[in-house]
């Protein structure tokens, strides 16, 4: 592994010629949107919303036709997604379901499992969270506990899962659980992946607070869930090599810099177009580190294309994004004279608020910082 994995892509002409319909889109549907909404961006639920880009054709769309999908280019899917968090829209509803479930269920999943979950997923009608993190596992998931043990004519599942995104709102969930033991199929065997159906009997999910009041996150709890046998997606005690695989595409795109882009922008209103000298350097130094950062998701981007895997260099621009991100609000608040306000204040402030909140998650989901180092040194041959 080296740095010129980071190769410089163009996004395709084919591609780029959807950028100018999607902004018409969003000028119109986020008219007299709040600034404040806009910062919640992929972590803001609106089921309606990713309906009408179900009905534009702008989700699933590097799916089969077939399936609902458009056999577009990622770099398609690429352009529509920075578009839509350059804009704060609220896209939490469908992201999941379109970032990495249809992906997953495409490479792994069976005939009759692909008929079944994509085409909605491409109308924006099934939502789907991921069930990986677990209590007392902390960033370490291959030492996850939830099961599943064969019984006549499927499994039966029984656990718990934490940190769950939108589980509240979803309607299944892929989860990785232990399916063989691990004294003898070893740290990283014995696990495999489910679809879960969140309606079934045994399930109960329970949102978390977080520190800005909203409720992201949950608790699920499995007692005595019973599975068909064809909620196994992919191979039976493949599920760790399918997760690696999966990661890549939560990993690397431009949601990993563009979390706190909405600060930017208030920042940028209230600067106006004569920055002093100060705040002059530091929107230069913003944006620098901005366009580095998509220039290496675009790499990555290229990598899905080639058909490579590009978990190391995933690593890379999350743990990087994520420092950028979380350093905005910080750098702009000490820009300006305004001051941080959850309720009233200008939008700006209420946005900074809100930020400064969310920010010490952005490097949890999706990762840990510690273990996304761990992945680069390994990728660079240093362990």
């Amino acid at each position: 592994m080296s740095i010129s994995q980071f190769k410089y892509s163009v996004i395709p002409e084919e591609a780029e010629a959807l950028r100018a319909d999607v902004r018409c889109f969003l000028k119109e549907s986020l008219e007299n949107y709040p600034a404040v909404k806009k910062a919640h961006s992929w972590m803001g639920f609106d089921a309606q919303f990713s309906r009408q880009l179900g009905q534009k054709g702008w989700l699933g769309m590097a799916l089969p036709k077939q399936y609902g999908g458009a056999d577009a280019s990622p770099f398609a899917r690429y352009v529509i997604i920075e578009e839509l968090l350059a804009a704060g829209a609220p896209v939490s509803a469908h992201w999941i379901a379109d970032r990495q479930s249809a992906p997953l269920i495409l490479r792994f999943g069976t005939p009759a499992q692909k008929e079944k979950y994509l085409p909605p997923i491409c109308r924006g009608e099934s939502y789907f969270c991921i069930g990986m993190s677990e209590p007392n596992s902390g960033s370490d998931l291959a030492s996850i506990k939830t099961n599943a043990q064969r019984v006549d004519a499927g499994w039966l599942l029984n656990g718990q899962k934490v940190w769950t995104t939108n589980a509240q709102h979803s309607h299944y969930m892929i989860a990785l659980v232990r399916t063989g033991s691990q004294a003898e199929s070893g740290r990283h065997g014995g696990m495999s992946q489910f679809i879960i159906d969140l309606t079934l009997p045994g399930i109960t999910v329970r949102p978390i607070a977080d520190l800005a009041g909203g409720e992201h996150f949950n608790e699920v709890f499995f007692d005595n869930v019973r599975l068909d046998a064809d909620a196994l997606i992919g191979e039976e005690g493949k599920g760790w090599d399918q997760v690696t695989a999966e990661l890549a595409f939560e990993r690397s795109g431009p949601e990993r810099f563009l979390s706190s882009i909405a600060l930017m922008h208030t920042a940028l209103a209230l600067i106006g177009p004569r920055p002093d000298a100060l705040q002059a350097s530091d929107i230069g130094r913003i944006t620098a580190r901005l366009l580095t950062l998509r220039n290496m998701s675009l790499a990555v981007t290229q990598q899905l294309v080639d058909g490579n895997n590009p978990a190391w260099a995933a690593s890379c621009v999350k743990d990087l994004g994520n420092v950028f991100e979380q350093e905005l609000p910080e750098t702009l608040q000490l820009l300006l004279e305004e001051q941080a306000q959850v309720n009233g204040g200008s939008d700006h402030a209420q946005v900074l608020a809100y930020l400064t909140q969310m920010a010490p998650s952005f490097s949890l989901r999706g990762g840990t910082r510690e273990i996304l180092r761990g992945i680069i040194a390994r990728g660079l041959g240093l362990r």
